[in-house]
């Protein structure tokens, strides 16, 4: 079992070149939802933009798929195909607090902006596939090489011990990290694009995440690791079968919280759509039906041209099923507030 210790006692801007003393918090929320709990709420997701979320809980920063263009700016997504961001991140990336790990989904521009790769430490830690770390840490050389990027492919976990937080024998806070299987390229009768994908390099491979909060011992994995509170994140995916092994392989495990990719995205371009490689709202509401959430968050819906499935069609799809009552929606700047219990 693979292991990691992060100390976020340790005040630094998560880009280089950056002032040793980064902002100690994000700016006020434009609005901020709480879940229906009695406990205070303890941990919160902070909407950026795209799929850009900042996790935070127990005094850890978690970052996902870091995108921070603006209205205006373009994306490479393969040979031939850019898109343009139509909205702007919430914050940004030099106006962020210490992170203190990335969750990367994948290594597409949209995710991974060229000015974000440019920005970052080289040592930050970066959780993301065998193939964004071949891209981060193997291509790039010297001081352009990240240098610590944890590859996990699907069902691989780690685990992250938070140092300071406890005495080192006794049960403290632990993150435990598994990749989450994700296609970003449909079955079936797409053979020769898939084919051709490979080729080309157009749509990269793409995992989706389960982010367990809880506590352990240090070093001593699922022995000990007792979750509390459990995200799962979809990546960008359609809706393929080998989504369906992760009711099975948590089966009787509450997950508490889906973050959704939406938006249906549509390549070369949302008005030629050739191949639509993100769910839109009729195989987003087919997620929640199998995952069976607590909670449903959608985020990566309109920020960019590609997109052709609007979030009004999802809130349409849901209040049909009659799972309204099921789902948050943040606006960009938008937080969310949630408990994550001790006992």
């Amino acid at each position: 079992m693979k292991h990691i210790t992060i100390d976020p006692r340790e005040e630094r801007a998560p880009t280089r070149g950056s002032s040793a003393n980064p902002p100690l918090s994000l700016s006020p929320a434009k609005a901020t939802k709480e879940a229906l709990l009695d406990a205070t709420t303890n941990a919160s997701l902070y909407f950026i933009g795209t799929a850009t979320i900042l996790l935070e809980w127990q005094g850890i920063r978690i970052l996902t798929d870091p995108n921070f263009l603006h209205a205006g700016d373009h994306v490479h997504l393969g040979p031939g195909v850019t898109s343009q961001r139509l909205t702007n991140p919430a914050v940004e990336l030099h106006e962020l607090p210490r992170v203190d790990l990335i969750l990367l989904s994948h290594y597409h521009e949209d995710h991974f902006d060229k000015k974000v790769e440019d920005s970052l430490r080289r040592d930050l830690p970066i959780i993301t596939t065998p193939h964004a770390n071949h891209h981060l840490a193997e291509v790039k050389k010297g001081d352009d090489a990240f240098r610590c990027v944890h590859p996990l492919d699907h069902f691989e976990s780690l685990f992250i011990n938070i140092a300071g937080a406890g005495d080192g024998q006794s049960k403290q806070p632990t993150i435990k990290m598994t990749g989450m299987p994700g296609k970003h390229v449909p079955p079936g009768p797409a053979q020769v694009l898939r084919t051709t994908n490979n080729l080309l390099g157009m749509v990269p491979p793409t995992n989706g995440w389960m982010v367990e909060l809880g506590y352990g011992v240090p070093d001593w994995g699922d022995s000990t690791f007792e979750c509390r509170y459990r995200i799962y994140i979809s990546g960008d995916t359609l809706m393929v079968d080998d989504l369906k092994e992760i009711p099975e392989r948590y089966k009787d495990q509450k997950i508490d919280l889906m973050l959704i990719h939406l938006g249906g995205t549509a390549i070369p371009h949302a008005k030629a759509p050739l191949l639509m490689v993100t769910m839109d709202a009729v195989q987003g509401l087919q997620l929640v039906q199998l995952i069976n959430p607590e909670l449903t968050i959608p985020i990566h819906y309109d920020d960019y041209d590609v997109f052709q499935s609007p979030l009004k069609d999802f809130k349409h799809a849901m209040e049909k099923a009659g799972l309204q009552g099921k789902v948050v929606y943040l606006d960009r700047g938008d937080k969310y507030l949630f408990s994550v219990q001790k006992s």
